[in-house]
């Protein structure tokens, strides 16, 4: 029996690089250096895509309520959703493999760590400390530091840490550079040598092993272009947005799963990310020319047919927002990086080139969390000009289901390991918290494709704070 289309094997050796993409997308009647302009450098182009994206989701949903079958569109596309999240529900994860032993240093994968630090004083110190001490081959791993232009006493901090750690490089990016957070990761990636680059935040807590968790995912297939480390609140218990947070991180943790146990999706999320260099360098480097480079990254290497793995055990640390205007703030950023994506490469994925699984997994992923959010809104208006219940509403509830789920389920894997009256009670208000947080999403999104529809504006790296813990501001002092 033939094996499906989508098998991967078949199709890797037949797809061009990623990063030569843009020689397909020429028109030959109009300048090549004009089109790349346009592609590279053109917000305006994003904005009629946007605009464009978001009159198809307000006239779709308007026409549904305006003809009697469009309760029938409604039911079916919630039926095909609802089976496909229902198998990925009864997937097991993949088994980890081991860590790695004892072995000799010219066995191992040499690996360099990139951190991009920008007005981080109050915590850089501690990272580097954990980052010079990791347990992995001393002449296997290097560690970079990048003062992108802080305006704090950063780049003190680092140059005085490189006279107690013999494997740190400090680079400082001059006040002219740009491209944001990619920029200085490209800057810092071309003066690296190691065949896995690993990407962490600079408040990221990183555990001592994490390395030799990482490093056999890639040992197990050449086809892992990239994995992503499950990330964990360190301040949860602070407040509600904290709180909210953590219990973010666990459904997002279990849905990843999920996908990449199924040939899904797996996604990267900036902190604790590792990639293969020859993925990397094949997909064009990261994408200066993007607010979110984890979320572009995950795309290019998917579409240049990688897979991206996850680890769940052990988590990097990292300090969530403590204030509902950076929540916002942050959450737009990452919304907006989201949706670019889709209006960057649309071509490419109308073309199938991911396959019929992964495209299929990103549809429904891509549509329960942009395209239904915006189209609630004309739906809300549409039911109260009609005197009808909402006609999203079937979707909006298997929505509003798979967050429930995914984040009792994720927050029983990755908190409570026994269960018994008191850890079921935990898990079903940490749940519920979890869920009446999440719904801030309900008006990220309607109001980020709308701005993007309409407003034009320049590539802006928004820049979250760093408190750092106690001892952490302590030793910066």
């Amino acid at each position: 029996m033939p094996e499906p289309s989508w098998t991967e094997r078949d199709r890797f050796d037949k797809l061009d690089p990623i990063s030569s993409f843009l020689a397909d997308w020429v028109d030959p009647t109009e300048d090549e250096d004009e089109f790349r302009s346009d592609f590279f450098d053109g917000m305006a182009g994003r904005r009629r895509k946007a605009a464009f994206a978001l009159m198809m989701v307000w006239g779709t949903t308007i026409s549904l309520h305006l003809v009697s079958w469009g309760i029938w569109v409604v039911l079916g596309a919630t039926a095909l959703a609802g089976v496909y999240l229902l198998q990925l529900a009864l997937r097991r994860p993949r088994p980890l493999p081991e860590p790695l032993g004892t072995l000799d240093s010219d066995k191992v994968p040499s690996v360099s760590i990139l951190v991009s630090a920008r007005n981080e004083e109050s915590v850089v110190g501690e990272l580097v400390e954990s980052l010079c001490n990791l347990d992995y081959p001393v002449d296997r791993y290097e560690v970079w530091l990048v003062n992108d232009r802080s305006t704090d006493g950063t780049g003190a901090v680092l140059d005085s840490l490189t006279r107690q750690y013999d494997r740190l490089q400090v680079l400082h990016r001059p006040a002219i550079a740009g491209g944001g957070k990619s920029g200085a990761l490209n800057d810092a990636l071309a003066r690296t040598r190691g065949e896995i680059v690993a990407v962490f935040d600079a408040d990221a807590q990183v555990p001592r092993n994490l390395l030799r968790r990482v490093v056999p995912l890639f040992l197990a297939s050449e086809r892992v272009g990239a994995v992503q480390v499950r990330k964990d609140i360190e301040n949860e218990p602070l407040n509600f947005w904290t709180r909210g947070q953590w219990a973010e991180q666990a459904l997002d943790a279990y849905w990843q799963q999920q996908r990449v146990a199924a040939s899904g999706i797996g996604e990267l999320r900036g902190n604790g990310q590792f990639v293969r260099r020859a993925a990397l360098m094949r997909c064009g480097r990261w994408n200066e020319q993007t607010i979110t480079d984890d979320l572009d990254l995950t795309l290019r290497l998917q579409l240049d047919d990688w897979e991206i793995d996850y680890l769940s055990d052990p988590p990097v640390g990292e300090e969530g927002v403590t204030r509902a205007i950076a929540l916002w703030h942050q959450r737009n950023r990452w919304a907006e990086g989201g949706y670019q994506r889709y209006l960057d490469y649309w071509r490419l994925l109308a073309r199938n080139r991911l396959g019929w699984r992964k495209s299929a997994d990103l549809a429904v992923f891509a549509f329960l969390q942009y395209v239904l959010p915006t189209a609630v809104i004309p739906d809300t208006l549409m039911a109260l000009w009609r005197h009808r219940l909402p006609l999203l509403a079937p979707l909006t509830s298997l929505s509003l289901l798979a967050i429930a789920w995914g984040t009792c389920a994720g927050v029983r894997r990755v908190r409570d390991k026994e269960l018994n009256l008191r850890a079921i009670l935990a898990i079903l208000v940490r749940s519920l918290r979890g869920a009446i947080y999440m719904l801030h999403w309900t008006l990220v999104i309607p109001s980020m494709t709308a701005r993007l529809s309409v407003r034009p504006k320049q590539l802006k790296w928004v820049k979250t704070v760093h408190q750092g813990t106690n001892e952490q501001q302590a030793r910066s002092a």
